[in-house]
């Protein structure tokens, strides 16, 4: 068996066109532009990359974009009254604060700082709650693109068995809960379950986010499963010179692609998802501010 490829890449760019047409219609019928804020304290370079891009992509469906970059050294203070001002700007409907952040900046401060109907990357508490219990909202941008590809390969997901390997906040947990919505029988288990490979041979999901290069190999996948791999990890890469790297997944890509019925490519699967899920999100947050239906292809 050969998996089919999941292309996140092209998924992603049609749904940027659909946001575009979203945009389009809310300027059009009710003279909303969604607004997005991006804030950046310090100079990662993956990061700085990684904004830029959200910002690129931002005014190419038509939103309006903010992006504030500020220096290493700049006080918790000064951010956190940042981002107060974006709460209270009707021209900006979605803040997101680039994690992570200088170690004199408490993040769980620039959380809860946040205004839950501007969390276009669902970490305050509010977020969290409303997608435990089913309320409208933005879900994280993450399991949201991780869900929309599996919607697509597989159409419904009712009945089907979920593995989830990883329990983060950011990807594990909330991708249980959107399963979970999709009446999936979810499992989620992480680096310290016992049986781990003996839980994944049972599942027609395996959605891996444990951060750990190429941990699930094809000898533990149920042939003909689905694989959704969000880890991006870098390793040595001899063959393209000393010293050089390569990205790979939380999945052996190979040996997983001999089994499986479908699976995420690394890179080119989940990532492209996200930025595009970030879109998506502020009009989610736009529509809600202005008291207006989300559009359903945005939403779980």
């Amino acid at each position: 068996m050969t998996a089919k490829i999941i292309d996140g890449k092209a998924f992603a760019e049609g749904l940027r066109t659909r946001i575009a047409g979203h945009v389009a219609r809310l300027k059009a019928e009710h003279g909303i532009t969604p607004g997005l804020a991006v804030v950046i304290v310090g100079e990662d370079p993956g990061s700085q990359v990684y904004v830029r891009n959200k910002a690129k992509q931002t005014v190419e469906v038509g939103m309006h974009s903010e992006k504030y970059e500020l220096p290493a050294e700049t006080p918790e203070a000064d951010v956190l009254a940042l981002v107060e001002r974006l709460n209270a700007d009707p021209a900006i409907h979605g803040i997101l604060v680039q994690l992570p952040v200088p170690k004199h900046i408490d993040p769980n401060k620039v959380v809860l700082a946040l205004s839950p109907d501007k969390d276009v990357d669902c970490f305050t508490p509010a977020s969290v709650g409303k997608l435990q219990i089913g309320l409208p909202g933005p879900v994280s941008c993450t399991p949201l693109g991780c869900l929309m590809l599996l919607r697509d390969t597989l159409g419904s997901l009712e009945g089907l068995n979920a593995v989830i390997v990883g329990r983060s906040n950011l990807v594990g947990k909330p991708m249980a809960q959107l399963l979970l919505r999709e009446n999936c029988t979810v499992t989620v288990a992480h680096s310290k379950t016992k049986n781990l490979a003996e839980l994944v041979r049972q599942a027609d999901i395996v959605v891996a986010a444990v951060g750990r290069p190429q941990m699930i190999k094809g000898d533990c996948i149920k042939p003909g499963a689905t694989i959704i791999d969000v880890g991006i990890n870098r390793v040595p890469a001899p063959e393209k010179g000393e010293g050089k790297t390569r990205l790979v997944g939380d999945v052996d890509y190979e040996s997983a692609a001999a089994v499986a019925g479908a699976i995420t490519p690394v890179p080119g699967g989940v990532g492209p998802m996200t930025i595009a899920c970030l879109l998506a999100n502020t009009v989610t947050t736009a529509s809600l501010i202005n008291g207006l239906v989300p559009p359903k292809d945005l939403t779980p």
